[in-house]
């Protein structure tokens, strides 16, 4: 099947809609970034990518569906111009979008992110002409593709460790006459060959701030990064870089969320019943449930932030009614399970995790609840440390 012959002009027009909304919802309040999204085609980034089904598979999987201009012309282009995260790629696999198959269950391991989001993170880092960029994660280059339209493509390097991918954002970008620095690379280690930078911009997650990006930015630039952990706590952080080499920076609010860097990725921990059968049999009554961390709610999400930098190496899964905690690098664990109007839990292991836990909720309670913008990072040659006026003496370190 042939590309219809209206393409370009459906989406301008479909362009200019989305630029519109964009700045009616106050995203696009720079016009130089408004006119970058209405110039950069988001399409030609987009060839295929996956849509969930309205309903799950018989075991509960998300069905994926694969959206093409071939399989379905006007949904595939409605969704290349919405405000939506696409998803091009799961478990590493990169698709055959001349012959898609629908995917059931998996990991999503890149994406086109939203538009909003994408505007958001330059403006956020606070970008203008005359910055030089480094962008960690290309992805489908659309977001590159923005940063050359307002910057000019000399000033933007951008990185991405699957070569499949950046071959493919290469092409995109290279047919729509951009030409950035583009390198197969690990953004833990940022990019020194086009260093120093006067802003980095990361559209992956990290469980600390790496050093290398903190040494590849002149004194006074500043780096926007999305911290993470294998807790899937998130938090955004901009960060200024002294001449010291040291950083520091506040929060941002909202609850964003990227797919972690690959080296960064939670490892897999095996059955957690074998975890369980080794804990002790006394347990005790907890002062706060697991949904204070697990609710689907703004506050959670910071709360499991919290919780995720006092315990950095526990991971959550639940199992029937059962929440588990297990930590591989310690060899701790903890089991809560529900029963007469609260929870009951067990800890095992050199750090006890839960109780853990509940000392930075206690202590979050106690200080009034403090949104994520009251909070500060610093990070230094040592390595990281969350700090908040009212919050002296949390396990909030990490090396």
């Amino acid at each position: 099947m042939s590309m219809p012959a209206d393409l370009e002009t459906d989406s301008v027009r479909l362009r200019e809609a989305m630029a519109k909304t964009l700045a009616a919802d106050g995203v696009l309040a720079d016009p130089a970034w408004r006119q970058a999204v209405e110039v950069v085609p988001r399409h030609r980034f987009v060839p295929g990518f996956y849509l969930p089904a309205d309903e799950r598979d018989g075991q509960g999987l998300t069905v994926w569906e694969p959206v093409t201009a071939e399989l379905d012309y006007g949904r595939w282009l409605a969704a290349a111009y919405s405000d939506t995260t696409l998803i091009t790629q799961f478990d590493g696999d990169e698709p055959d979008w001349k012959a898609p198959v629908v995917r059931h269950g998996g990991a999503p391991t890149s994406s086109s992110t939203l538009p909003s989001l994408v505007v958001r993170m330059w403006a956020d880092a606070e970008v203008t002409e005359g910055h030089t960029v480094l962008e960690i994660g290309t992805g489908t280059g659309y977001s590159t593709a923005l940063a050359c339209e307002r910057l000019g493509s000399a000033d933007v390097t951008s990185i991405e460790v699957d070569p499949h991918r950046l071959a493919q954002a290469a092409d995109a970008l290279y047919g729509c006459g951009y030409t950035p620095t583009l390198a197969v690379a690990d953004g833990l280690y940022g990019y020194w060959p086009e260093a120093s930078f006067d802003r980095i911009v990361a559209a992956c997650s990290f469980r600390a701030v790496p050093p290398a990006l903190l040494a590849q930015v002149r004194p006074g630039g500043k780096i926007l990064l999305t911290l993470s952990g294998w807790l899937y706590g998130y938090a955004r952080v901009l960060l200024t870089v002294g001449a010291d080499g040291t950083a520091e920076g506040q929060l941002l609010g909202g609850t964003v969320s990227f797919m972690s860097a690959r080296t960064h990725a939670a490892p897999v921990f095996g059955n957690p019943a074998h975890w369980a059968a080794g804990l002790p049999d006394k347990f005790r009554t907890t002062r706060h449930s697991p949904e204070r961390i697990s609710a689907a709610t703004e506050e959670a999400f910071h709360l499991r932030f919290l919780a995720q930098s006092a315990v950095p190496d526990a991971q959550m899964t639940t199992v029937g009614e059962v929440v588990h905690l297990v930590d591989v690098v310690t060899g701790s664990a903890a089991t809560l399970t529900p029963g007469d109007g609260g929870w009951q839990v067990r800890e095992g292991g050199p750090v006890k995790l839960w109780e853990r836990i509940e000392r930075v909720l206690d202590a979050y309670d106690a200080a009034d609840r403090p949104g994520p913008e009251t909070f500060s990072l610093h990070v230094y040659g040592g390595g990281q440390h969350l700090r908040h006026p009212q919050l002296p003496g949390l396990p909030l370190t990490r090396p």
